[in-house]
């Protein structure tokens, strides 16, 4: 105790130095909106490096696993040709696979996830690609095993994004067999299961029942996997299901993904715009 106190005797002109550094600090960046936001995109970008740096180590050690998953990626890339047609563009260092589907044109741009976390109430991913490799805003992530999230936040060379394992965010979703659809959300709890609800109670149901993407929205294509029922009951006096859904992804082990882009998106948005606001042609 008394060392303590002789090295805080020593030097206290130095440690109050620092004190009223840091004060100045953070009196600068919280009133001046400029230094904040330079200060705000610096942090990010030191902190995004820092994850693809921690990620490669990680990943060096785990080649095994991740040539697994290339090969499960070329098996869903070729599993494509037959519903579409795929070409293959060099951008930088990225593949993009163009898949044109009947009534769409989507955009697959290959990603590492660089962040990722699968045990918080709201969970996101970093990518380690950006603006410079054509990621946007709202684009869906999808890996090899089926959909992982939603790019929300985009840089130069980064994208982060929420994924299913984030109450904040809610994918459509539908019954593969049925047709029927209903709203996706995670519950917060396990890791590897969902909720879906507004699934009428006269549908047939069983256990293993496949769940994929409806195609209602710009997001995602239909008919993407998004996991199976696990469980299902009919809680007494509702008119819907209570259905449990084992996520196809195992957000605690993916590497890869895909960032999907609808090329025909301002289009579409367009139109329904036109449509609510009443200028329709006659």
């Amino acid at each position: 105790m008394r060392s303590l106190l002789r090295f805080l005797v020593r030097n206290y002109a130095f440690l109050l130095f620092l004190l009223l550094e840091a004060v100045s600090l953070v009196l600068v960046f919280n009133y001046n909106s400029f230094q904040r936001s330079r200060f705000l995109n610096s942090a990010n970008f030191i902190s995004a490096s820092f994850y693809n740096t921690t990620s490669s180590v990680f990943q060096y050690f785990e080649l095994a696993r991740v040539n697994e998953e290339l090969a499960n990626e070329n098996a869903y890339l070729r599993s494509m040709l037959d519903g579409g047609t795929l070409e293959e563009i060099s951008n930088h260092d990225s593949i993009i696979i163009t898949h044109e589907l009947p009534d769409s044109n989507f955009v697959f741009r290959a990603a590492r996830i660089i962040n990722n976390s699968a045990n918080k109430q709201q969970n996101y991913i970093t990518l380690d690609k950006g603006l410079d490799d054509g990621i946007k805003a709202d684009q869906g992530i999808l890996s090899p095993e089926g959909v992982v999230g939603v790019v929300t936040s985009v840089s130069n060379s980064y994208a982060s994004g929420l994924s299913l394992l984030n109450p904040r965010w809610s994918i459509s979703a539908k019954l593969k067999n049925s047709g029927y659809y209903g709203s996706l959300r995670w519950d917060g709890s396990n890791y590897r299961q969902a909720d879906l609800q507004e699934i009428p109670i006269h549908v047939n149901l069983a256990t293993g029942d496949t769940v994929v993407t409806s195609g209602y929205s710009s997001i995602f294509p239909e008919e993407l996997l998004i996991g199976t029922i696990l469980s299902f009951d009919q809680p007494q006096g509702e008119n819907y299901y209570n259905i449990k859904v084992k996520l196809a992804v195992d957000f605690k082990s993916i590497r890869y993904v895909h960032v999907i882009e609808n090329v025909k998106k301002e289009e579409l948005k367009t139109l329904e715009n036109n449509v609510i606001n009443g200028a329709g042609t006659n």
